[in-house]
């Protein structure tokens, strides 16, 4: 397993948010997707573009259920959007974070491999290199990367 080490600015993700129990997001974030991308034409205009005119990437933001960005607990919230222009103003029945910023540690994974390389990397790559997670994990969707294909985002390190 490759962990790459990011250190990510503050950025602004919009998207549909919903809040359930941790142990069944497999039952209530895949619906939150859903609705983002059948609304997508709603935020379309807000999107973050890198330098090359791309799409920036969609997240699967997660937080604690108080919004601080900690990690879940029993229950936690989840946004499916995307990265937004830091000014953008969420539509109607959008929610729009600002994530904070972290130095991450960040490994590729697909959907089969999520939760193997999660564990991975929380039970044995994170503690066996002395680092702590210090608030919520992200799922990082690049729009250059084949369906199926995600980056997990742990945060080491507060900015």
């Amino acid at each position: 397993m490759l962990v790459r080490f990011i250190d990510k600015s503050q950025f602004t993700v919009i998207g549909k948010m919903g809040k359930g129990p941790a142990e069944q997001g497999f039952s209530w974030i895949p619906p939150l997707w859903q609705e983002a991308n059948d609304s997508f034409a709603e935020i379309s205009s807000l999107v973050k573009l890198d330098d090359d005119g791309n799409m920036v990437g969609f997240w699967g933001a997660m937080s604690d259920v108080s919004e601080t960005f900690q990690r879940w607990a029993e229950e936690g919230k989840y946004v499916a959007g995307c990265e937004v222009k830091d000014d953008a103003i969420a539509p109607n029945g959008w929610t729009k974070w600002v994530i904070p910023s972290f130095k991450y540690a960040v490994a590729a994974c697909t959907q089969e491999s999520y939760q193997s390389v999660f564990r991975q990397m929380v039970d044995e790559y994170l503690p066996k290199h002395d680092y702590q997670i210090v608030g919520a994990i992200h799922e990082f969707y690049d729009p250059q990367s084949p369906p199926g294909e995600l980056s997990l985002y742990f945060p080491i390190e507060k900015k």
